[in-house]
């Protein structure tokens, strides 16, 4: 396995950029290379210009049956409908049942820790996340994310992003549409069961810190591996209103019969 392989033998920082090269035996005499340097204009991709849709892989029924079944067990019921639909019906119970927002977050958690091996994180915490400043862990989890959650967020890309020291790195990843937020049309559901679940997930259970910025104009979002979140009260993504098209809003403006309580309960 790769993060094994890395793990017994640990990249070293370079300033030359990172290259790949096709050739395997290439691969095998060459360390893992590391660039890290001052942002300058233009570095941060800009992955709105060109979308792309994305093509299922051979993988995604099998990741997600996986998070689903993490997630069933959580919230103790499962929807009847297949698929997605019916995994986003479970996300949707997991953040109702709930009787407080920390609740759905301690919650989500506890899935997102259910999908690994408890060694694993550990030893990756002790072994990977203190190289180089954490830089590498983070460049490493980013690429993993890009190849493995697309199912779950649709069309993603691997891009750079500044970090505290002013320093740029490839440790982010830009969602171009978020399936997720798109398909629960929740900004309660984005937020309790995704954003601080999995940012506080990275940081205690990986030692990565990460910010997520989801953008609720066009369903994109950024991740930011590398960089603390800021205080719940100072995030203005955790003040903004749920959706027009929000279900739970929806259903409290049938229930209450104002326009006025547009909010969902749970953003």
């Amino acid at each position: 396995m790769k993060p094994l392989a890395l793990l017994l033998h640990p990249p070293t920082i370079s300033s030359a950029p990172l290259r790949f090269n096709s050739s395997k035996s290439h691969l095998r005499n060459r360390p893992f290379i590391l660039s890290c340097s001052a942002l300058q204009s233009g570095s941060i991709k800009d992955g709105t210009s060109s979308k792309s849709e994305y093509k299922p892989g051979i993988l995604d029924d099998f990741f997600l049956n996986v998070f689903r079944s993490k997630m069933v067990q959580e919230v103790g019921w499962d929807s009847e409908k297949p698929g997605y639909g019916g995994l986003i019906e479970v996300a949707s119970r997991l953040t109702m049942t709930g009787r407080t927002n920390s609740e759905t977050i301690e919650a989500s958690v506890r899935i997102l820790t259910a999908l690994f091996p408890p060694l694993l994180l550990k030893l990756y915490r002790i072994l990977v996340s203190p190289i180089a400043g954490g830089k590498v862990a983070a460049i490493m989890v980013a690429r993993v994310t890009a190849l493995t959650c697309q199912w779950l967020m649709g069309t993603c890309t691997v891009n750079s992003i500044e970090l505290p020291d002013g320093s740029s790195c490839q440790s982010g990843v830009f969602v171009e549409k978020c399936k997720y937020l798109e398909e629960s049309k929740c900004i309660g559901i984005c937020i309790n069961t995704c954003k601080l679940p999995t940012q506080s997930f990275f940081k205690d259970q990986m030692g990565i810190p990460l910010l997520m910025e989801p953008n609720f104009n066009d369903y994109s979002c950024q991740f930011k591996f590398g960089v603390l979140p800021p205080l719940p009260e100072e995030d203005s993504i955790l003040k903004e209103p749920c959706l027009e098209i929000c279900p739970n809003a929806t259903r409290r403006r049938e229930v209450s019969g104002k326009m006025s309580a547009a909010q969902c309960p749970k953003a």
